[in-house]
């Protein structure tokens, strides 16, 4: 038997002759789902703001801090790692911080190689009440040294050498001309980097020249412009500089707290 097209096209729904379809308005139960989730969604963002603000009071006062004891020209940065941080803040620990800073000074003798970068994290972070003081349960940094920082401490030229782990130092002087040697580079007691193997390169070492390379390679130069508490691992060369790699246990951190 023939069938009209029209019937095919009712799939549940009234239909009027003019090609509408009547759709029902959402009922009761279904109004409250989305006011519900609505309502949730609000929720959550607020939540997400408030977490973010306190974060960042928390990233505030570290900075300053950090700043106030080492002596930077310019703040750190400084990034609470997990979400919700104010239930961190709440139970006192801080699951994770990185913080980055630039250009850390060097201060006669106290602290005689100035640090270009230095990169810090901090696991289980607690502070104390008057947030002039704070200890983390592990921390790993790395120092970045230049070649021209390194230059400047040591009196004699530094650039990377030929080889992994090694340095060229090149040192001048009026009438004697110039000289390179290579030296192996390696972390030694006391938080210092060691040069070691020295390697004649170019010019003729005459005596001038090797007492002016002596006296900058003989003893080891201490890296200083880090949190006290850390230790120096392992370091290596760069094309543009030096990596000191740092760990430490247990650490505390107060105003003043740079290594000795």
């Amino acid at each position: 038997m023939y069938q009209s097209h029209r019937d095919d096209e009712y799939v549940g729904e009234p239909y009027y002759g003019d090609g509408s379809v009547y759709v029902s308005p959402p009922t009761r139960t279904r109004r409250r789902m989305i006011i519900a989730a609505a309502s949730l969604m609000a929720l959550l963002v607020c939540g997400v703001a408030v977490d973010r603000i306190a974060a960042g009071r928390a990233e505030s006062r570290m900075a300053k801090a950090f700043q106030e004891g080492m002596g930077t020209a310019d703040r750190p940065s400084v990034h609470v790692r997990g979400f919700p941080v104010l239930n961190q803040l709440a139970a006192g620990s801080l699951d994770h911080v990185d913080l980055t800073a630039h250009d850390i000074a060097a201060d006669g003798s106290t602290r005689p190689l100035p640090v270009t970068k230095l990169t810090v994290g901090m696991d289980g972070l607690k502070t104390s009440g008057s947030a002039d003081e704070a200890h983390a349960d592990s921390v790993t940094a790395t120092a970045f040294l230049s070649y021209a920082d390194v230059s400047s401490a040591l009196g004699v030229q530094v650039s990377q050498g030929d080889e992994p782990g090694r340095v060229d130092a090149t040192a001048s002087l009026p009438l004697a001309g110039d000289v390179t040697v290579s030296a192996a580079v390696s972390a030694a007691d006391g938080n210092s980097i060691a040069f070691t193997d020295v390697r004649a390169e170019r010019g003729e070492l005459l005596p001038p020249l090797k007492s002016l390379l002596d006296k900058a390679l003989d003893e080891p130069i201490p890296l200083r412009n880090v949190p006290e508490g850390l230790r120096l691992r392992s370091v290596t060369t760069r094309e543009d500089g030096i990596d000191a790699r740092f760990t430490g246990r247990s650490v505390t951190f107060h105003p003043d707290s740079s290594s000795a």
